[in-house]
């Protein structure tokens, strides 16, 4: 079976620590070749919520896309996601699959993540877990885009935890 090399996004605000362990220690039982970034903590963007804890996953897969996002899906809702009407609303389990090899499609899942481009929390980890890889769609490297990131109310900073 062929690896595939994907980039995940994890996020929650709902008990950080329990969540965030819970996800990562779910997502190792079927992915490969695991690197982590380190820890952001931002404000809640959209709501006023409880912080989060944001981080990216580097890892590989023998899963296509369509069963990566249901495995993701599948994480979420054991770990209490409830998915609400409302877009921003405070979580749990956040678990976004935002590249998947090079691939740019809209099916099953839009590829690559928008949100790359235009949220600090993910772009950020990015830009410092894989500074030279180029992003699909830009072709520009994550810490250019990182450096030429300009949208100063996006607050963030790393936190110093250790995931098992």
């Amino acid at each position: 079976m062929s690896q595939h090399h994907i980039l995940i996004s994890l996020g929650s605000n709902v008990d950080r620590e329990y969540y965030t362990q819970a996800g990562i220690t779910a997502l190792t039982e079927r992915l490969t070749d695991i690197h982590l970034s380190s820890t952001y903590e931002s404000e809640a963007v959209g709501f006023s919520g409880a912080a989060f804890y944001n981080l990216v996953m580097s890892a590989y897969t023998d899963m296509s896309i369509a069963e990566v996002v249901r495995f993701f899906k599948d994480i979420e809702h054991k770990n209490g996601r409830t998915r609400a009407d409302i877009k921003f609303a405070p979580r749990t389990l956040d678990i976004d699959l935002l590249t998947y090899d090079d691939v740019v499609c809209v099916e099953p899942v839009v590829l690559p993540r928008p949100e790359i481009e235009y949220h600090a929390f993910v772009l950020a980890p990015l830009a410092e877990l894989l500074p030279n890889k180029l992003h699909p769609s830009t072709q520009m490297s994550y810490a250019q885009m990182w450096a030429e990131f300009d949208q100063p109310e996006q607050k963030l900073w790393t936190i110093d935890i250790t995931w098992s």
